[in-house]
């Protein structure tokens, strides 16, 4: 023990030795020393000494400390004693002191080389994950934190040995239902560095419910206004969804989606933004904007934007996107969110729109995101957001073009001045000093007008005042003439953007630009001179524009026709060097920069030149206007040619589609006629059916009553029964002219509504044979109608001859109604003494009385009878009830019972296990010790003795 106090910096006789030394000696005491207690002093001793002698701890001790962990795992203190130790010498994550007494490099690579060593034997890292699953906190913890720090230095190594660990990865994901918040904090930082660009393991994770778990946890500790915990759950979250479709499907069909909503309620007090706070909301939007970012498949994106919106999380971006007092980069994240919430989601757009700004009056959100544009007082990424929110808001939305162009349409713009639309703004920003507002209004405009030829020949018809008394220029005269009055370069670059994507697919404009005299001398001048690698860019964009001038020219001017302007360039340019400034542009860096992400990302203002959609264009015209320059005027032709028969063609399948869709429709209503003639056919079949039933109904009635009026003609001498029967009679013959009179009103509706189908029918006779010249197709659909409408005349004439048929039997009737009318006058006179009648019929009605009584008797006796055997039920459920509840308690308490019993006899297995090992351990020691079998045996013997020495007694 002297040489462990000497060690741990106690007080010593002798010299002291040095750190290497001192390291031997404890890697020999835990390599052969037989005692637990003295391996465990080592190993302590070791982990005092590992951050200060990094080195040589991890060169001399790592494997006495592996084969500590793999022969020592009973004893749980000198486990963790290890995996500190293995800690310290493998972290990077030293204190600033030590790392300013170490060399920097050596830092950086000690940690990477003993990780090499830990993980070269596989072993050691399956081991670890054993170690992992111990639910005692002194293994867990630094067993944790110990392959976090392997995952940090060896990555992609440790990731493939846990993947293909039998259950590695569901081990790991145990530690984030630790209710220990330590062990479960850094189990969220050990899944981080476990999922870093694996796209493997992130599925395996995710599929082992880790969205649950992390939201669940996000939300105990207070969403955005939690602590750091909050921010790695976040980080998390984001390497498992990031460019991993499978995961994103599994977080939207899993309806996390709109487990985010709460995140963004950050309520209408602002001015609590702890920077802890800042930093959670900042990377909740990166996660929302990791569903629905461009370079996801459009599916995907799409369906994530939609339930974005059903979900009420875009109403909530907006809501913070129109608020105050919220910090400017969150202001910033949160337009770039909302641009990809928006991009290409016509119902999320047409949303956007019709958010307005909470000012007064109220103004749309739009044209508030503009003002701060073209203001150049605001900060320069802001901005650049909201560029690229107004770029997403047009984006496959040509509802929104519409409106944004309009604007700026004479017959549109507010006469009073009271509000600023988004067209002036732009036009504003479009002539400002600022060249940054030039730029950026400029390629809001072009994307106004991308891929929609309608709005661009619209946009043709604006006219600008530029000064009183002058007339009124055009807006495209307008950016020429500031082109030629030589401006900053991020000026002109982004006109001749506007200019390019304007005049592309667009004939009219093309002839409305070489309409002016001074365009093209002033597009050749620019590319004919040597100038620096600054105007290289303006060089090969002015080349772009002529380009554009001559493959979409429609040789509608004279002097501007496509072989001039080629004999032009040919002459003053040459083909090849107009081919070679052509060429600038898509070899120029910032093209490069601009064409990865549609995004508009720039270092600084000076950097922004070009945009993501215009490198599409470039991509798409550079090499059509290379071989356009090259071709003759026969091959012009030839093209031209080719192009109007496309174009005839094109006409010719328009116009039969036309004919075609018209001939459905037709179909389609021949079609809906004939079910609603099949459906009244039905109805008037029931009704038919129906009074066929009653007709026999009363055929069986009046039969009845004509043998009964047989009967009492001939015993007329009972008065009694002739007096009952004629009354009878009387009633059924009233009864009987009634129901003939509704016979024959029905009948004559029926006739009615026969009448309505014949003309119906023959109004489709005459419409279907005039349609005779129609094609093969509606020809046999049309004849399939005539058939079925032959087959409604059949069954109508059918109707008709059951009609006449009933109008003879209802006839028949009226016939011997009569005659029973006859017969009863007749019988009238016999009628006269009623008195005995009376008398029976009166003692019938008290029989009948009191058999009901009796009967009303018995039926409150048995609901009485009834009562009480449900009353006998009822109580009879509840003890059945009170005796489950009863059996259940006896259930728990004997179950509990059981635990005990077996938690007390693991007690006792344990402590045997302990006596027996001192018992060892005292007898290695010198110690004489009884063994139990002796000391039992001993004690029965005495207990003999006294029983003997009793019985003598």
């Amino acid at each position: 023990m002297n040489f462990l106090r000497g060690v741990m910096g106690g007080p010593s006789a002798g010299p002291q030795p040095s750190g290497a030394d001192t390291i031997q000696k404890l890697c020999d005491r835990v390599a052969s020393s037989t005692l637990l207690d003295d391996r465990r002093d080592a190993v302590r001793a070791l982990k005092s000494l590992s951050k200060k002698y990094r080195l040589e701890v991890g060169i001399q001790a790592m494997e006495h400390l592996i084969h500590v962990l793999q022969t020592d795992r009973s004893d749980s203190e000198i486990i963790g004693y290890a995996l500190d130790t293995l800690y310290n010498v493998i972290s990077n994550d030293l204190e600033e002191e030590e790392q300013e007494e170490n060399s920097a490099k050596q830092v950086d690579d000690l940690g990477s080389q003993f990780t090499e060593i830990f993980i070269k034997q596989q072993e050691n890292v399956t081991l670890l994950l054993t170690l992992v699953e111990e639910f005692d906190f002194h293994v867990r913890w630094p067993g944790v934190k110990l392959l976090t720090s392997l995952l940090k230095q060896q990555g992609p190594q440790v990731q493939q040995i846990i993947l293909v660990s039998p259950m590695g990865v569901s081990r790991l994901m145990d530690l984030l239902a630790d209710s220990r918040e330590v062990i479960r904090n850094d189990g969220v930082l050990l899944l981080q560095q476990l999922t870093k660009s694996n796209a493997a393991i992130q599925k395996i994770v995710a599929f082992e419910n880790a969205f649950e778990r992390l939201l669940d946890i996000i939300t105990e500790e207070g969403n955005s206004d939690g602590g750091i915990v909050v921010e790695d759950c976040l980080l998390l979250l984001q390497n498992l969804l990031k460019n991993n479709n499978s995961n994103q499907n599994f977080f939207k069909e899993g309806s996390y989606i709109q487990r985010m909503k709460p995140w963004f309620e950050v309520g209408d007090d602002n001015c609590g933004w702890s920077a802890q706070k800042v930093t959670n909301l900042h990377l909740m939007l990166q996660l929302v904007r990791v569903l629905v970012s461009p370079t996801n498949p459009p599916g995907a994106t799409s369906s994530c934007q939609k339930a974005m919106f059903h979900c009420g999380l875009l109403q909530q971006l907006c809501t913070i996107l129109m608020a105050t007092g919220v910090p400017a980069d969150i202001l910033t994240e949160t337009i770039n969110t909302v641009s990809e919430v928006i991009r290409g989601c016509q119902t999320n757009q047409d949303y956007f729109a019709s958010v307005n700004a909470p000012s007064n009056p109220p103004r749309p959100a739009i044209v508030v995101l503009l003002m701060s544009m073209v203001n150049e007082r605001q900060p320069f990424v802001l901005r650049c957001a909201v560029l690229y929110c107004f770029q997403c808001f047009l984006y496959k939305n040509q509802k929104g073009q519409g409106e944004i162009v309009s604007t700026l349409l004479p017959s549109t713009i507010d006469a009073t001045g009271n509000s600023v639309s988004a067209g002036q703004l732009l036009c504003g920003g479009l002539f400002s000093t600022d060249s940054l507002s030039n730029w950026c209004a400029a390629v809001a405009l072009a994307h106004a007008l991308q891929e929609n030829a309608t709005l661009k020949e619209q946009l043709l018809r604006v006219q600008l005042a530029t000064s009183i008394g002058n007339p009124p220029v055009s807006l495209l005269q307008q950016c020429t003439n500031i082109l030629s009055q030589g401006s900053k370069v991020q000026t002109r670059v982004g006109l001749l953007m506007l200019l390019c994507t304007w005049l592309s697919n667009c004939s009219i404009a093309v002839t409305h630009f070489l309409h002016n005299p001074a365009n093209v001398p002033f597009l050749t001048g620019q590319i004919a001179e040597n100038l620096g690698e600054e105007e290289q860019l303006v060089q090969g964009l002015c080349a772009l524009l002529l380009g554009i001038s001559i493959y979409y020219n429609d040789n509608s001017l004279e002097n501007y026709r496509k072989e001039k302007l080629k004999q032009l360039i040919e002459k003053r340019i040459g083909r090849e060097n107009f081919i070679e400034k052509l060429g600038f542009i898509s070899k120029h860096e910032l093209y490069s920069r601009a064409a990865q992400k549609p995004q508009p990302s720039f270092s600084s203002p000076d950097h922004m030149m070009f945009d993501h959609e215009f490198t599409k264009l470039v991509k798409e015209l550079e090499g059509v206007i290379s071989k356009a320059i090259y071709k003759s005027s026969e091959e012009d032709k030839k093209e031209e040619e080719v192009k109007k028969t496309l174009e005839q063609h094109d006409n010719i399948v328009t116009h039969y589609k036309k004919v075609i869709r018209e001939q459905d429709q037709e179909l389609e209503e021949l079609k809906q006629r004939i079910n609603t003639l099949t459906s009244q056919n039905e109805q008037l079949q029931a009704t038919v059916t129906q009074q066929v039933s009653q007709i026999q109904q009363h055929k069986d009635q009046y039969n009845l009553l004509k043998v009964q009026l047989g009967k009492d003609t001939q015993h007329h001498n009972s008065h009694g029964d002739t007096f009952q029967m004629n009354g009878i009679q009387t009633e059924e013959v009233c009864k009987l002219k009634e129901e003939l009179e509704e016979w024959k009103n029905k009948n004559e509706l029926l006739q009615g509504q026969l009448r309505e189908k014949d003309s119906v029918i023959e109004k489709l006779n005459s419409s279907q044979s005039e349609m005779g010249t129609t094609e093969q197709s509606s020809q046999t659909s049309k004849s399939g109608g005539f058939e079925h409408s032959n087959e409604l005349q059949k069954e109508l004439e059918m109707l008709r001859s059951q009609i006449q048929l009933q109008s003879a039997e209802i006839s028949k009737l009226q016939m011997e109604n009569q005659k029973l009318q006859v017969m009863n006058t007749a019988a009238d006179p016999v009628l006269g003494d009623s008195g005995a009648t009376a008398a029976a019929s009166s003692e019938l009605e008290g029989r009948l009385e009191q058999e009901i009584k009796e009967l009303k008797s018995e039926v409150k006796a048995l609901s009485e009878e009834k009562e009480s055997l449900k009353q006998d039920l009822d109580s009879s459920s509840s003890t059945v009830a009170i005796l489950q509840d009863e059996k259940s308690k006896l259930q728990r308490e004997v179950a509990e019972s059981k635990k005990e019993q077996d938690d007390l006899l693991v007690l006792l297995a344990d402590q045997d296990q302990k006596i027996s090992a001192l018992k060892i351990k005292l007898k290695d020691l010198g110690v004489p010790v009884e063994d139990e079998d002796d000391t039992e045996s001993g004690d029965q013997g005495d207990e003999d003795e006294d029983g003997d020495e009793e019985e003598q007694d």
